[in-house]
């Protein structure tokens, strides 16, 4: 036990006096946790420009033009006279989507015909044509239920409509794309730190010794203790603080986070020791680690559902730490999962760091001799 303390000590020594891994395990955790979710500090799309095409010109389509200027989603930037002026504004991206409102609206809804209207978005970003959509659909849905109402004044009293539907998001409850995104983002800015910060000091020891690295047993469980131990801390500085202060859905399940995150950061140890003795040089980290991130964080399957992913790569993916940690995460700071609602993720976890730490003491590990990183 003194051994493995001794090597814990020299470890967090190695990290503390080495200015680049103190930049990466350290210092951008930090930044990135204030600079990262800037970029979506407003958590919605708003005042997004919107064209309106009115071939009615009555007082139906007026009244609606004016609902529309109270949309936080959108903005009528224009009304040009026939729909391909507007095509050809929108196509110039100066607007994010079209309402064409077709002559005779107002005459038909007099009548009690059904009245049509037109949406029509750019397909280009769908992020944002996405929400202009939605929000103008969502003004559109009202504005019919009053015309009906109208409506029935000619036709006789009022009904009141048998169902009325109500939605109220469970937990992402701004519906916002931060709160969405930046979680999860976070669990992979961990993972990521710690891979590079791992593979620069292998690769400083690797530089210093002119040789392959070989650490015995005790020394190898302290360093993975003393890499754990930053790791843990950055994860938890992440799901605790970084969400209270960016006020994201948090504290579902402390206890099973502590649980998934030990867990997590244990496989992500692991898994930086086997890959880093691989490495040649500390530049090598940045390399592979930096390119990795995008892809990594796809395949998680958290943006992007594992239904519509080829299967093959659903099982692949199980392969890489960040997959089922990042669930992991999400489900118990976000979703208030329970353990049982994510045991297969726990124990996938557990495998990758019987897996990966086997393979890298089958690596590291030297029984007569060595030390500790100092």
């Amino acid at each position: 036990m003194a051994r493995i303390f001794s090597s814990l000590r020299a470890t967090i020594g190695a990290v503390l006096g080495d200015r680049y891994a103190v930049v990466l395990m350290i210092g951008a955790v930090v930044l990135y946790s204030f600079f990262y979710p800037a970029a979506y500090r407003h958590q919605v799309a708003g005042n997004l420009p919107l064209l309106v095409v009115d071939l009615d010109h009555s007082a139906t389509s007026r009244e609606l033009l004016r609902r529309l200027d109270g949309l936080r989603a959108a903005r009528v930037v224009g009304q040009p006279p026939d729909l391909a002026s507007a095509r050809a504004t929108l196509e110039q991206g100066q607007a994010e989507g079209i309402l064409l409102i077709p002559a005779h609206l107002e005459r038909d809804i007099l009548r009690g015909r059904a009245g049509q209207l037109v949406l029509l978005g750019n397909g280009a970003y769908l992020g944002r044509a996405s929400w202009v959509l939605s929000g103008v659909a969502d003004a559109l849905t009202a504005f019919a239920r009053e015309a009906a109402v109208t409506q029935s004044a000619f036709m006789g009293p009022p009904q009141a409509p048998p169902v009325t539907l109500v939605q109220r998001p469970l937990f992402n409850t701004a519906e916002g794309y931060g709160s969405a995104i930046v979680p999860g983002v976070a669990e992979l800015i961990v993972h990521q730190t710690l891979l590079m910060g791992i593979g620069v000091l292998l690769g400083t020891r690797r530089l210093a010794l002119g040789r392959r690295l070989r650490f015995d047993l005790p020394a190898l469980l302290g360093m993975a203790l003393g890499f754990g131990a930053i790791g843990l801390l950055g994860l938890l500085y992440y799901a605790g603080f970084t969400a209270w202060v960016q006020d994201y859905p948090r504290g579902g399940n402390p206890w099973g986070q502590l649980l998934g995150g030990s867990l997590f950061i244990a496989a992500t140890v692991c898994f930086g020791l086997f890959i880093g003795s691989f490495l040649a040089s500390r530049e090598r980290a940045f390399q592979y680690v930096i390119a990795s991130s995008i892809p990594l964080f796809f395949l998680a399957n958290l943006s992007w559902p594992a239904v519509s992913s080829p299967p093959l790569l659903v099982v692949l993916s199980q392969l890489l730490p960040s997959t089922a940690g990042i669930n992991v995460m999400v489900r118990l700071n976000q979703m208030d999962a329970r353990l049982a609602d994510v045991a297969p993720q726990l124990w996938t976890l557990a495998g990758l760091v019987l897996l990966y730490g086997a393979l890298a003491a089958w690596r590291l590990r030297d029984m007569p001799r060595t030390a500790a990183l100092d």
